[in-house]
């Protein structure tokens, strides 16, 4: 419990290899992650060579940690496995729909998250690109994925060269709903984002971007409606694409 409330997001790392045994036990260990029907419809692309990062480097906005990191995780959705053991079997696979695109998202990511938990236990440093599903066809075209796989999410991991400080987090208040959903009044808002809004890294953030509030550097600068809306048709085209 500790070492999870202790936990923090590790973006500089050592020049130092992660064991093919290590590695692989982690990710066999992740597996026991539960999955849907006990099918396992993902996969995972381990990237450790050099030109194969710096090919899924631009995808994920140059960030250096994909380059630097001596282990690159993609967690992919996969479809494909499970519907060639169906074809092979005498039956007809119906996977290929939203549904199961949404259910491959919900298997990857809890064996990605088990897989993270399992490797800051042993002592790595890991990192979420969430750039994953900004630009999923650069992934697919750099990875070589056949229809039915799509990348979901991806890892950087690695021995840390650093201590962050740990970000703040919303008090348990925030998240927690008692038997049925309480919607929040307006003071409850400024009650459950004050300590967020008082950090003076928050404030620079404001004062930086020539901001009012920190909300508005969320929705003018970091996550604008503009790029959503992109980047959403970008990922439903890239789905379809993919076979979906």
């Amino acid at each position: 419990m500790e070492s999870l409330k202790q936990r923090r997001t590790i973006r500089k790392y050592q020049q130092k290899d992660i064991s093919v045994d290590l590695l692989n036990d982690l990710l066999e260990t992740s597996f026991r992650a539960s999955t849907v029907g006990n099918m396992q419809v993902y996969s995972v692309i381990v990237t450790r060579d050099a030109e194969r990062k710096a090919k899924l480097a631009p995808a994920h906005f140059n960030q250096p940690m994909v380059r630097t990191a001596p282990v690159l995780l993609t967690f992919c959705i996969d479809l494909r496995r499970f519907s060639k053991w169906c074809k092979q079997r005498k039956a007809e696979p119906g996977y290929n729909n939203f549904e199961w695109f949404v259910t491959g998202a919900i298997d990857t990511l809890l064996v990605a998250q088990t897989f993270c938990v399992a490797a800051e236990k042993k002592g790595l440093g890991i990192c979420y690109l969430g750039t994953t599903t900004y630009n999923p066809q650069m992934i697919v075209e750099a990875l070589e994925l056949p229809e039915l796989v799509f990348p979901i999410t991806t890892v950087t991991v690695g021995w840390p060269a650093e201590q962050p400080e740990q970000v703040d987090r919303l008090p348990l208040e925030a998240i927690v709903h008692e038997e049925f959903y309480h919607d929040y009044t307006s003071q409850d808002i400024d009650r459950l984002y004050a300590y967020k809004e008082s950090l003076s890294e928050n404030k620079q953030f404001v004062l930086e971007n020539n901001k009012e509030t920190l909300a508005q550097v969320f929705t003018d600068v970091r996550y604008t409606k503009k790029d959503n809306e992109a980047m959403s048709e970008n990922l439903w085209k890239v789905m379809k694409e993919q076979g979906f």
